[in-house]
């Protein structure tokens, strides 16, 4: 079958009664979105990103909105008008309608026709678990990310993958900071290092990281998962710095870099690196001092697009 959207736009006061009229109409399948809880949400996460994209901050001032589908059938035609009518009783200001058809799809699975085989640097080729695994000379990282963590493409993951080719070894042990899908971790075991340890604030990830290590056919013994935050769990801060690690990874934002730079030296062995990015180019020279301050020796800084990433060694 095919639905009608409708969109009914209001203001955040508006949402509740007209919820109420839906409600007694039967109709409970509704999507809200407030405006006002929006801006909270920025607010509150911050320290997770170094800036909103220009389509999210104009979502700070779009309209509260209330999604409801209805069948294409005649049953549901007049199901949407009764819902129309009903609203339009209530009088409220600044209420509107908008209306178009959409297919019948499977909106969870559609994002992954624009996620394909992706070369990054000279020896990594990432490939999403739906796909067919292209002949290649290069080493064939397979991935599942949801739709919630780092596929590769974006351009702070490119450059730690570029990274991690120039500086691993066989047989090195790596430390994952806010490990996201696992892509970095996973790929430095496939390229070579012997053992990884992978930690994220969110248990989702540590989750997902688990499962992209399977799909890779990689030994769950030789992996480490990890949920928490490194900057106040001192038990799982102890227990890094006990098992020094040969690269340190954290693509992260400028904001928790800063904030974990103080803690790197300790997970690192004497001869280590660190490798940093998910910085905002803008960003580079606050991130850059306080590594220099954590006595870390900046090797390196590179960058792609509007992105920065450091490499660091003991000093």
């Amino acid at each position: 079958m095919n639905w009608i959207e409708l969109k009914i736009t209001t203001t955040a006061e508006g949402i509740e009664p007209i919820c109420d009229a839906l409600y007694d109409l039967g109709i409970t399948g509704v999507q809200i979105s407030d405006k006002d809880d929006f801006k909270e949400f920025l607010e509150n996460n911050r320290k997770y990103w170094d800036y909103v994209d220009e389509e999210l901050e104009k979502l700070k001032e779009a309209d509260s909105c209330i999604t409801v589908y209805f069948g294409e059938d005649c049953e549901g035609k007049a199901l949407l008008e009764a819902a129309k009518e009903a609203v339009l009783t209530l009088k409220y200001p600044e209420t509107a309608f908008h209306e178009r058809n959409v297919k019948d799809e499977d909106w969870s699975e559609n994002w992954k026709q624009y996620f394909k085989p992706l070369e990054i640097g000279e020896k990594v080729l990432i490939v999403p678990e739906w796909e067919d695994v292209p002949e290649s000379d290069r080493v064939k990282f397979i991935i599942n990310p949801g739709m919630s963590f780092g596929t590769g493409s974006h351009e702070s993951t490119k450059m730690c993958i570029e990274e991690i080719e120039k500086h691993i070894k066989n047989g090195d042990t790596i430390l994952d900071l806010g490990c996201g899908s696992g892509i970095l971790s996973v790929i430095a075991l496939l390229l070579g290092a012997k053992e990884a340890t992978a930690v994220d604030i969110d248990p989702m990830a540590v989750e997902t990281a688990y499962q992209n290590l399977a799909l890779n056919n990689l030994p769950k013994e030789i992996y480490h998962g990890f949920a928490g935050d490194i900057t106040t769990d001192k038990d799982l801060c102890h227990k890094l710095s006990k098992g020094k690690s040969d690269i340190v990874l954290a693509n992260i934002v400028a904001d928790v870099i800063i904030a974990l730079s103080g803690y790197v030296k300790d997970f690192m062995k004497d001869d280590g690196t660190f490798i940093c990015s998910g910085i905002i180019a803008e960003r580079t020279e606050e991130v850059v001092d306080a590594l220099k301050k954590a006595e870390l020796k900046v090797q390196n800084i590179r960058t792609m697009g509007e992105w920065s990433a450091v490499v660091c060694t003991k000093i």
